[in-house]
């Protein structure tokens, strides 16, 4: 197997995340997962292997299943004008043709479960993001409610949590009223359907743009990706026990092993040893088939 971790559109105006390719066709993007893996706010030199396909297609689950308002239109690239001599094989299941937005600069960070950055802020303050919880709580605990917790939107580096006062203050009352109702609804819909799975969400990230299909016409819609394992935390219901960590079908795996190493997080990262790689996709492989019931091919 071969990690795709970089696409190529000759031509085309083109942002590099740490995942994703996004090219710019004017009202339309192409957004391609790649097969690249990020930890510590550093894109590993190591790719997982189908991992962006398994993003992409989970991705497309869930917008089917949730349904609108989101910025989905095709996963055909070839809609587009593409240039002559296109190589369609780095497209192949990890691409979706999207609608242009204006992205709302905020992360949209829903937990149910007191977990990762949460907890570690709950531990010092007894609050997360600015909301007081009750006291007592333990790692893993499940909150009395789901919470919205936004963080800013960080072009490069690692987003920094702020208070919905902050979120009103940056996007108007309005909007944040909006996309905190938005988010809290699509991350109950979201839990309620892992947990017929035997999945628990713990927590999850949205990301919302305002598109304007007309002259005084604006929407805001669901845009991005969307509970994928990059995005959100998934445990297994069946293992699940307050007072400590928990299992996850995400990253944590490659996070817990290059805390093993010597690397020191301020120079380039380590390749990953091939069975850090085979592990790592199983998990991403196997969280597509307890949410989606099917298996990856």
């Amino acid at each position: 197997m071969t990690a795709i971790l970089e696409t190529d559109l000759p031509g085309i105006p083109k942002h590099q995340g740490k995942v994703r390719d996004v090219y710019d066709f004017g009202d339309r993007l192409l957004l391609v997962a790649t097969d690249r893996i990020s930890a510590f706010d550093w894109i590993l030199p190591t790719g997982i292997p189908d991992k962006g396909r398994i993003l992409t297609q989970l991705s497309l689950f869930w917008f089917e299943l949730l349904g609108g308002p989101h910025h989905l239109l095709s996963t055909d690239p070839t809609i587009l004008p593409l240039p002559v001599g296109t190589d369609l094989n780095q497209f192949a299941g990890r691409s979706m043709v999207v609608k242009k937005t204006n992205v709302i600069p905020i992360e949209c960070v829903v937990r149910g479960y007191l977990s990762g950055s949460g907890w570690v802020d709950y531990q010092k303050t007894g609050l997360v993001s600015g909301v007081p919880l009750p006291a007592g709580l333990r790692e893993s605990d499940r909150l009395p409610a789901p919470i919205f917790t936004p963080s800013t939107k960080a072009a490069s580096g690692h987003d920094m949590p702020i208070s919905f006062e902050e979120v009103i203050s940056e996007i108007g009352e309005h909007t944040a009223n909006a996309i905190c109702s938005k988010s809290l609804d699509l991350y109950e819909r979201a839990s309620n359907f892992a947990r017929e799975r035997g999945l628990i969400l713990a927590d999850t990230k949205f990301e919302f743009g305002i598109f304007a299909p007309g002259e005084n016409e604006e929407e805001i819609i669901l845009i991005d990706e969307v509970l994928t394992p990059d995005s959100s935390r998934y445990w297994p219901a069946d293992d699940y026990e307050p007072g400590r960590t928990q299992v996850s079908f995400d990253k944590q795996y490659v996070r817990n092993w290059l805390l093993q190493t010597d690397w020191d997080r301020n120079s380039p990262p380590p390749e990953l040893p091939e069975e850090v790689v085979i592990n790592t996709r199983q998990k991403y492989a196997e969280a597509y088939q307890l949410i989606t019931g099917k298996v990856f091919h």
